[in-house]
């Protein structure tokens, strides 16, 4: 027996996970091994997980992950399709340029789809562990665009600078800086006496307030006039909780994933969750709450 689900105002964020592969191996990546056995994916049963998210939460976001979303472009046009306009929608990305990807592939799928994806947040690290495209590109996309940098184990922190004014460059650039999720628990998710990385970002850049939630959280930073955060959050998308109101207890969901077969399930692991699988019939019954996401601090 299910316990009943609650979620923000909107419902959860949908990752999509595409079925298909990456070319890369970046050490902190969990999800390499779910591509090693492809048996079993199917575009057609994720599209369909799709709509049935659309018909629950027509509001929710949905975020395209994998994988490389951008190493099959008519597999991703397939799914965008299946979005309507009331949801917004983000891409995880190394931005792949190859032989069978141009750049010009590239530009033109995202402006051919510049009214539906509200973002593109693109890996570059530290440490090379994937191919780069040409940093031009970013400057030519039609569509807002992050830098996502996980900062992993011993990175050289003397980087930092040159990293940062590497993109600072270009124009409507901001970075977040990720902590290592799956080092991330609620005893160090808004610990920041003894985390290594407020303190290197506190020596380059003013600090300018702190954001989060339950789950999740932000370290703001301005970098010479460009926005920096570092962002922390739990390996898992849900929690346990009673309603100190109706004394109901109940599953609060952040996320919840289409999976590369199209199975929908309500949590990125079973930490919290032993059968992870999403309950549909329950969800549809889903209680909204306000997002707690809001402003712990903020430094003018």
């Amino acid at each position: 027996m299910h316990r009943p689900y609650k979620t923000r105002a909107g419902g959860c964020t949908v990752t999509v996970f595409v079925p298909y592969d990456c070319n890369n191996n970046c050490p902190f990546c969990v999800n390499k091994g779910e591509y090693a056995d492809m048996t079993g994916f199917s575009l057609e049963k994720i599209c369909e997980s799709i709509e049935v998210m659309d018909k629950i939460t027509p509001a929710c976001d949905f975020v395209f992950t994998g994988g490389e979303p951008f190493a099959n472009l008519d597999s991703l046009q397939i799914m965008l399709d299946k979005v309507p306009y009331t949801h917004h929608v983000y891409i995880n990305t190394t931005l792949p340029v190859s032989k069978t990807t141009t750049e010009e592939d590239i530009l033109a799928f995202t402006e051919k789809n510049k009214d539906k994806i509200s973002c593109i947040n693109v890996s570059r690290h530290m440490q090379h562990y994937v191919v780069e495209s040409n940093d031009e590109l970013l400057a030519k996309l039609p569509v807002p665009f992050r830098i996502n940098c996980v900062l992993y184990q011993d990175y050289p922190v003397e980087g930092l600078i040159p990293f940062i004014e590497r993109f600072k460059k270009i124009p409507g650039s901001n970075i977040q800086f990720r902590f290592d999720y799956t080092a991330t628990t609620p005893e160090n998710l808004y610990d920041s006496e003894h985390d290594k990385i407020v303190h290197d970002l506190n020596k380059i850049g003013r600090y300018t307030g702190l954001d989060g939630c339950r789950m999740r959280c932000g370290f703001h930073y301005d970098y010479h006039g460009m926005e920096m955060v570092y962002h922390k959050t739990l390996p898992y998308s849900c929690i346990v909780e009673e309603d100190p109101k109706d004394r109901i207890t109940y599953n609060i969901l952040y996320d919840i994933l289409i999976k590369q077969t199209g199975e929908i399930h309500a949590d990125w692991s079973d930490a919290v969750l032993k059968d992870v699988r999403l309950d549909i019939p329950a969800y549809r019954h889903v209680v909204f709450e306000p997002y707690d996401l809001h402003w712990i601090e903020k430094v003018e």
